[in-house]
């Protein structure tokens, strides 16, 4: 585990996930708006360089971690509460689920001029067809599976050794770390997040495991991506905090 200080490896993972996926996510987002349009191709290309980058940033840090003493346990890799955890989770799931339905169906009723900045994003990166759909529940299911690896599994023991043991430390700080990696979204999606967080964070505190935040995870995003374009017109940018070119 750790001493006083943080090991250099654990600081260049915190400067990665602090600064440069934030800094990379705003500069493909700006190229993303600067273009009318994306092709199908161009679709795909993005979400298999998000999903590359989803396995090997998760890779890299579950290696280093374990090199400090982080087992599956502190990582959330263990079902503590098996049964309870899975209750949790699919609970979780259809309520942001049915959350987020409602959100699409308002936003659904604006006019596109006045969806706002996600929908902008959106519109560009959402599937349009079979193939771009199959290639998009691969990139959902590589962000459900690794981002709550780095947040609710790696940072939130680092935050909770830290915090001399405390479960709040860890759930305020892999929260506030998972949403600045969202800044592209602009301040509307940075505060969604960070509120998505802490649920995500406070299901893994409770549970010792990764499965409610998967599930509550995965749902909240494979609704946001596939049935945005049915809710939302063309297509949503409600919420799905994984839409996003963040690698």
């Amino acid at each position: 585990m750790l001493d006083s200080a943080l090991p250099w490896d654990f600081v260049v993972i915190f400067l990665v996930l602090g600064i440069f996926v934030p800094w990379r996510g705003l500069v493909r987002v700006r190229a993303l708006l600067a273009r009318p349009q994306l092709s199908s191709a161009e679709r795909i290309s993005l979400y298999a360089s998000t999903i590359a980058f989803q396995w090997l940033a998760a890779g890299v840090i579950a290696w280093r971690a374990v090199a400090h003493g982080f087992g599956p346990a502190a990582l959330g890799l263990v079902a503590e509460r098996a049964a309870p955890g899975l209750v949790l989770g699919a609970a979780m799931a259809v309520v942001l689920a049915s959350l987020q339905i409602v959100s699409l169906r308002q936003l659904s009723r604006l006019p596109p001029e006045k969806r706002g900045h996600l929908y902008r994003i959106a519109s560009r990166l959402m599937p349009r067809n079979l193939t771009e759909a199959l290639a998009f529940v691969a990139l959902i299911g590589t962000v459900s599976l690794c981002e709550e690896l780095l947040y609710r599994g790696f940072a939130f023991a680092v935050f909770k050794e830290l915090g001399g043991g405390s479960a709040a430390a860890a759930v305020a700080g892999s929260s506030a770390l998972f949403a600045i990696g969202h800044l592209y979204q602009g301040r509307r999606g940075v505060a969604s997040t960070f509120v998505l967080g802490l649920l995500l964070a406070g299901a893994r505190s409770w549970s010792g495991s990764l499965v409610p935040s998967i599930m509550a995870h995965l749902a909240v995003d494979l609704v946001a991506g596939l049935a945005g374009r049915h809710f939302a017109g063309e297509v949503s940018g409600a919420a799905g905090e994984a839409q996003g070119p963040g690698a």
